[in-house]
């Protein structure tokens, strides 16, 4: 089985996540698409997080109907940092995988890899794809592919933002993800 990686703090997680897995899983032939919620990311404070517990359900009512998609948590069940070099080398105890795992890096994140933990063993160990995020030409000197992707200009930002001011979110992200954060009053929702 071919997987692809696309982790994040999926906080919350919204059709622009959907869209660009769905899209890569078919640009790369890739037969899985493993969505990986960070714990904590060494890179990037997740504001307004209502808790890896809720950021796991909506995430798992997200991928909910398309076969390809699977939750992997390993990250929430290590402690500390969440390391992606940590995850991509747990993989093969739990899945019979065909060649690499795909790993998923949006140009907005290239500058920056550099400075993730072990970024030559990361190339190594998994090949990586470049997809666009924001459409801005990067230089990233370790093998790769780019993704030839739609932009989708959607943020989770926004959409916390949104539901703190009392604005609507639907259409924004998958509508159980929606009626889960209502009923929850995630994100200051009203």
């Amino acid at each position: 089985m071919r997987i692809l990686l696309l982790g994040g703090t999926f906080n919350p997680v919204h059709w622009g996540h959907l869209v660009l897995a769905e899209e890569l899983r078919e640009e790369f032939a890739y037969d899985r698409v493993l969505l990986v919620p960070a714990a904590r990311p060494p890179h990037k404070e997740a504001l307004g997080d209502p808790g890896a517990a809720d950021r796991l359900a909506m995430l798992r009512l997200a991928c909910d109907g398309n076969p390809a998609f699977s939750v992997e948590p390993c990250e929430l069940g290590r402690p500390g940092l969440s390391y992606t070099v940590d995850t991509v080398r747990s993989l093969p105890a739990r899945y019979a995988m065909e060649g690499k795992p795909g790993l998923v890096l949006g140009d907005d994140l290239v500058a920056g890899f550099p400075s993730w933990r072990e970024p030559e063993a990361l190339a190594a160990l998994a090949d990586l794809i470049v997809a666009r995020r924001s459409g801005q030409s990067f230089d990233l000197r370790y093998p790769h592919r780019k993704a030839s992707n739609r932009l989708i200009p959607l943020s989770s930002s926004e959409i916390r933002a949104r539901l703190a001011e009392g604005r609507s979110v639907r259409y924004l992200l998958p509508e159980a993800v929606r009626a889960y954060i209502l009923e929850k009053g995630l994100y200051g929702a009203r």
